[in-house]
C-alpha cells in the first residue's frame, strides 16, 4: 500500500483555484445562484410514465386487461404528473419572469402547467398515432404497429418530441430541452423542442437528423438519415450578441420527401410535394411539385428515388 499521504496531493492550492475560478475568473453559475437543478433521472423516469400512460399496452404492465387497464393508466398519470410538477417548477426558477416569484407561488404555477399538459396528452397521442401509422406506410419493411413502437428510432425521438414541445409552448423550455437531449443521446436525431411539426411525419433511420428551433414541418413529410433542416446565419446586434429566437429555419410544406444527407439552410420554403434528393445542399426556396437533385430545380418533375 503507498505511503503516499493525502496532503501531497496540494489539494489546499487546487480547491482556491477552482473556488477562484468558479466565483471570479469562469464563472458559470446562474446570477439567482440557484442551486436545486431538474434531475435528469427524474426527466426520464417521467418521460416511460408518459410513453406508458399514452401506450399502455406496449409500454405498460405486462399483466394488463381490458378491465385494468384504465386505472393504470390513471395511477401512472398520478404519480409521473406529480413528479412532472416538482420538476416543472425546478426549471420555472430559471425564467427571468420567475426570478422573484415566492417558492409557494412558484409551485402553484407548476402545478397549473402540469394539470394543462395532461390535458394535451390525448391530442399529442393522436400525433403520435399518425407518426407511426406514416412509419408502417413509408416503410416496406415494417412488419407491424408493434415493431414500429418498440423499435423505430424516429418514432423514439418523436414521441420525446411531441411531450417536449407541449412543454415549450407552455413556457418551461429547459425541461423541454432536457426531453429532447435525452432523445438525442438515444438516436443520434437532434430536434429542437421549438421545432413545429404537423402530422404524420415520418423519420426513417434516423441517425444525424437535425431539426432546428424555428422550423416548420408540415403534414405527411418524410426525411431519411442525415438530414439536416438549419440556420444558414445567426443575426447579431450591435455588440455581436446573437439575436435569440428569430425565424431562421426551413419551411417543409405538406407532403415532402427529404433523402439521406440532404442540408436544407435558413428560411426557406420547400414548396408542397417536392422531393429533395440525397446530398443536395439548399439555401434557397423551391416551388411546389419541384425535384431537386444536386442543385438543380426540375419543377414538375416529382420523383421517388429508391429507399435503400
Amino acid at each position: 500500500m503507498s505511503n503516499v499521504s493525502s496532503h501531497n496531493w496540494g489539494l489546499e492550492q487546487i480547491v482556491a483555484d477552482l473556488r477562484a475560478s468558479r466565483e471570479q475568473l469562469h464563472r458559470t453559475r446562474h446570477p439567482l445562484g440557484i442551486r436545486e437543478l431538474p434531475s435528469r433521472d427524474a426527466v426520464i423516469s417521467i418521460v416511460g410514465g408518459l410513453r406508458a400512460a399514452l401506450f399502455p399496452t406496449h409500454y405498460g404492465a405486462a399483466d394488463l386487461t381490458d378491465e385494468s387497464v384504465d386505472y393504470y393508466v390513471g395511477h401512472t398519470l398520478e404519480s409521473t404528473l406529480r413528479l412532472l410538477a416538482e420538476q416543472i417548477r425546478r426549471a420555472l426558477r430559471f425564467l427571468p419572469e420567475h426570478a422573484q416569484t415566492s417558492d409557494e407561488a412558484l409551485s402553484v404555477r407548476a402545478f397549473d402547467v402540469a394539470r394543462e399538459f395532461g390535458r394535451q396528452l390525448p391530442g399529442i397521442r393522436a400525433l403520435l398515432v399518425s407518426d407511426i401509422q406514416a412509419a408502417f406506410a413509408g416503410d416496406p419493411a415494417a412488419q407491424h404497429i408493434t415493431e414500429i413502437l418498440l423499435c423505430y428510432p424516429g418514432v423514439w425521438a418523436m414521441t420525446h418530441h411531441r411531450l417536449a414541445h407541449a412543454l415549450h409552448r407552455l413556457g418551461v423550455p429547459l425541461l423541454a430541452r432536457f426531453i429532447n437531449e435525452i432523445a438525442h443521446s438515444a438516436t443520434g436525431i437532434d430536434i429542437h423542442p421549438g421545432a413545429q411539426i404537423d402530422s404524420s411525419f415520418f423519420i426513417d433511420h434516423g441517425t444525424g437528423v437535425v431539426i432546428g428551433e424555428t422550423a416548420v414541418i408540415g403534414q405527411r413529410v418524410r426525411v431519411y438519415q442525415a438530414v439536416t433542416l438549419g440556420a444558414k446565419s445567426f443575426a447579431a446586434d450591435l455588440d455581436g450578441t446573437l439575436v435569440k429566437g428569430n425565424a431562421r429555419h426551413p419551411v417543409v410544406e405538406d407532403d415532402v420527401v427529404i433523402y439521406a444527407g440532404a442540408t436544407i439552410l435558413g428560411r426557406v420554403t420547400i414548396g408542397r410535394g417536392s422531393v429533395i434528393g440525397g446530398n443536395v445542399w439548399l439555401t434557397h426556396s423551391v416551388p411546389p411539385g419541384s425535384s431537386v437533385s444536386q442543385g438543380k430545380v426540375r419543377e414538375g418533375e416529382r420523383t421517388d428515388e429508391g429507399k435503400h
